[in-house]
C-alpha cells in the first residue's frame, strides 16, 4: 500500500506549522496588544522568523541565499493551505512582496548573497520609494537625484506616501541619473540603507490616527557605487517590474492583504443576528463569487511568476480586482454592522461588546479599503494599461514623448 504523496506531505507540513504559530480565520480571538506593536512588527517578525527555521520561508529563493529551495508548486500549495489561517505577516507585504522578488529577479550574486537571507527571516525589512509630491502616478516625472561621486552616488530628494519607511532598515529608490534623457530614460534604481546620515523619515499622520505612510527626505545620502541594482539609466524597467510585482502583492499574493474576508463576515453575520437578512445574504454570497473569481487570476499570476517571467497587463488586471473587491468587502462589512460602523462606544468596547469590537475593526478596514485603489498605481491606471496593452486601444497624446526630462515643463 502506498503511502501519502509527496503534494499531501508537505500540505500536512504547512498545515502543523500554522496550527502551531497561527490561529484559523472565523476562530475568535481577543483584542490583544495592538498598542504595543501599533504596526504588527514583532507579531511579524516573529512569525517569519519560525517560518524560516521550519524551512518554508522563501520557497522558491535558492537555498544559497537563504530560501527554501523548493518549486513554484510548492509555493502554490503553500499559499492555498495558508489561506486559512491568519497570519501576522502585513508589515511585510512590500518586503516580500516586492522587494525580495526584485533582489532574486535583479541583483548580483554579491547583492543577494548580503541581503536576501536576512530579509526572507524578517530580521531585516525593506520598503519601495517611488511617489514624490510632484509625481504620483507619472512615476518617470520624478525628481529625486542620484550623482555618480568616484566610487559613491550621492542621492539629493524626497519620496511621499513610502509605506512602512519608519521601520524599515532598506529601500530600493528610483531616482533621476540623467536628466538630459527623455524622462523614461534617465532613471536608475538603487539599494540605500535607511539609517545613513542624511535620511530623515516623518510620519503621515492619517484620519484614522494611523501612521503607516511617511514622507522621506534624502540629503547627500552617500552610498557605495555597488548599491546599483540593475544597469545605470535602467531603472525605469526595473521600475515596472517593481510595481508588476506590487500590483501582484495587492491583487494575487499571499498573506493578510489578500486574506478571504466571507469566513469572518459570515460568523460577524452569525453573532449580530444578521445571518437570516436577504440583503446580507445576497451581498455575503457576491463576496463569496468575486473572492473565488479573483483566487483564479491570482493563480494565473503566480504561474506567471514561476515561470521565471516578470508579471505583464495580467498584474493590472489582479490589482484592479483587488481594488474593486476590497470596496465590495468594506460595504459588505458596513451593511452587516449598520451604524456601529460609524460610531462605537468605547465603555462598550473594554466590556467586550461585539458590535463595538465589530465597528472598530471593521471601520479601519473601510479607511483603508480606498488607499487600495491608490497604491501600486490608481484604478484609471491599471484601466489605461488594460485598455493599450489588452485591448490595444490608442495611448493618451504625449507632446513631450521624447523631450529631454530638464526640457519638459512642470509645476
Amino acid at each position: 500500500m502506498s503511502g501519502p504523496s509527496e503534494d499531501a506531505v508537505f500540505i500536512d507540513r504547512v498545515e502543523s506549522f500554522h496550527v502551531e504559530n497561527c490561529r484559523r480565520i472565523g476562530d475568535s480571538v481577543s483584542k490583544g496588544s495592538g498598542h504595543d506593536d501599533p504596526d504588527g512588527l514583532t507579531a511579524a517578525r516573529a512569525y517569519q522568523g519560525a517560518l524560516a527555521d521550519a524551512g518554508l520561508a522563501g520557497i522558491t529563493i535558492p537555498f544559497e541565499y537563504g530560501g527554501a529551495g523548493l518549486t513554484a508548486h510548492h509555493q502554490e500549495l503553500f499559499t492555498q493551505t495558508a489561506a486559512a489561517w491568519y497570519r501576522p505577516d502585513s508589515a511585510l507585504s512590500i518586503s516580500h512582496g516586492m522587494c525580495l522578488p526584485m533582489l532574486n529577479q535583479y541583483g548580483t550574486h554579491e547583492q543577494k548573497a548580503a541581503y536576501i537571507a536576512d530579509l526572507v527571516r524578517g530580521a531585516t525589512i525593506w520598503c519601495q520609494m517611488f511617489s514624490e509630491p510632484g509625481a504620483g502616478s507619472d512615476v518617470a516625472g520624478l525628481e529625486t537625484r542620484a550623482v555618480l561621486d568616484g566610487d559613491e552616488w550621492t542621492l539629493d530628494g524626497q519620496k511621499v506616501w513610502t509605506s512602512g519607511a519608519h521601520y524599515c532598515d532598506f529601500g530600493l529608490v528610483v531616482a533621476r541619473t540623467d536628466p538630459s534623457l527623455p524622462k523614461h530614460q534617465g532613471l536608475s534604481m538603487f539599494i540605500v540603507d535607511l539609517h545613513s546620515p542624511g535620511v530623515d523619515v516623518r510620519p503621515l499622520v492619517q484620519m484614522s490616527g494611523a501612521r503607516g505612510f511617511n514622507e522621506v527626505f534624502f540629503n547627500d545620502v552617500r552610498f557605495p557605487q555597488t548599491n546599483l541594482l540593475g544597469e545605470v539609466n535602467q531603472g525605469w524597467s526595473l521600475a515596472v517590474s517593481m510595481l508588476m510585482f506590487e500590483r501582484v502583492s495587492i491583487g494575487a499574493g499571499g498573506g493578510g492583504l489578500n486574506a478571504k474576508r466571507n469566513p469572518e463576515l459570515i460568523q460577524l453575520a452569525q453573532d449580530l443576528g444578521r445571518s437570516d437578512d436577504r440583503l446580507v445574504r445576497q451581498a455575503l454570497a457576491d463576496l463569496y463569487i468575486h473572492e473565488e473569481i479573483k483566487d483564479y487570476v491570482a493563480q494565473r499570476i503566480r504561474a506567471t511568476v514561476a515561470a521565471g517571467r516578470v508579471p505583464g497587463p495580467e498584474g493590472s488586471i489582479a490589482k484592479l480586482t483587488g481594488a474593486l473587491l476590497a470596496r465590495r468587502t468594506r460595504d459588505t462589512a458596513m451593511a452587516i454592522i449598520e451604524t456601529s460602523g460609524q460610531a462605537w462606544s468605547q465603555l462598550d468596547q473594554q466590556r467586550q461588546n461585539l458590535r463595538s469590537a465589530a465597528g472598530e475593526k471593521w471601520s479601519n478596514f473601510c479607511y483603508n479599503a480606498a488607499g487600495i485603489s491608490l497604491a501600486g498605481g490608481t484604478d484609471e491606471v491599471q484601466r489605461n494599461i488594460i485598455g493599450e496593452r489588452v485591448l490595444g486601444l490608442p495611448k493618451e497624446p504625449d507632446a513631450f514623448k521624447g523631450a529631454a526630462w530638464q526640457d519638459v515643463p512642470r509645476n
